[in-house]
């Protein structure tokens, strides 16, 4: 088991991505505090992992990222019931709607960046004062998407958040390498999961991402293929790896 003692934090836990981590952690021997908002699907996750009999387990908190008091109170509790904190996934997001920049509202931009790169600059900030507790330090990983690392794979606002948070991974995997707090990003390419079942798309702005999705690899990839992933960047598998992204997109990217 590769996280066997090991406590982790996995925000957006209550499907997709953050459900397939979960999973996998608590099946490689982790105690994971699963944190959504919906308090009734983590008490799911936690039923099945105790039916399946997985070394580690689950520990439902509801919670919303777009709180500041939310964020802060999942680190506190990792202390207070679990005196520690080794792993940190911010994995919760939200889409725009392939708004094109002249068509951004203000409420949707300050949704966009306020969960999608403020959420996790908190999380961080309240996370590396307890790692650094740790005599192995702790792992930081982020959720980003390939629409951080291109201009026309998403609207002009998840573009920028997403930037954001590979400047933030960078950033923070370099200046806390030598206090042994590892942080990197996984950049997700087109991913069957709920995140885009809410949005009203923009036609213009999403026809100009879908001419250049024709390159992938047998279609759309899986929240499993993400949980992998994770697994290796938050295990010792990933221990000389920090302040970097791994694509994983099935070679959307590659043309």
């Amino acid at each position: 088991m590769k996280l066997n003692g090991k406590v982790a934090i996995v925000t957006g836990a209550s499907s997709g991505m953050g459900h397939a981590i979960s999973l996998l952690f608590a099946q490689e021997g982790a105690t994971v505090i699963a944190v959504a908002r919906r308090l009734e699907r983590l008490e799911e996750l936690k039923t099945k992992v105790e039916a399946d009999k997985f070394a580690g387990k689950i520990i439902p908190l509801k919670g919303d990222v777009s709180s500041r008091h939310d964020i802060e109170h999942m680190i506190d509790f990792a202390e207070s019931e679990c005196k520690k904190l080794d792993i940190l996934v911010n994995n919760a997001g939200v889409m725009d709607n392939f708004e094109m920049a002249e068509d951004v509202t203000d409420e949707i931009w300050e949704n966009v960046i306020n969960i999608n790169l403020t959420a996790p600059m908190a999380a961080i900030r309240k996370a590396i004062p307890l790692m650094k507790k740790n005599e192995s330090g702790g792992v930081i990983l982020n959720i980003a998407s390939v629409g951080g690392l291109f201009g026309g794979k998403a609207g002009a606002a998840y573009t920028v958040s997403k930037h954001g948070v590979i400047g933030l991974t960078k950033n923070v995997g370099y200046t806390y390498s030598d206090e042994k707090i590892r942080c990197n990003a996984i950049c997700p390419g087109a991913i069957a999961t709920e995140i885009g079942s809410h949005i009203h798309a923009n036609p213009r702005g999403q026809a100009k991402v879908a001419d250049g999705m024709k390159t992938m690899h047998g279609g759309a990839g899986t929240a499993e293929d993400i949980a992998n992933a994770a697994l290796f960047l938050v295990s010792d598998d990933s221990k000389f790896v920090t302040g970097t992204t791994l694509v994983v997109d099935g070679g959307w990217t590659s043309c």
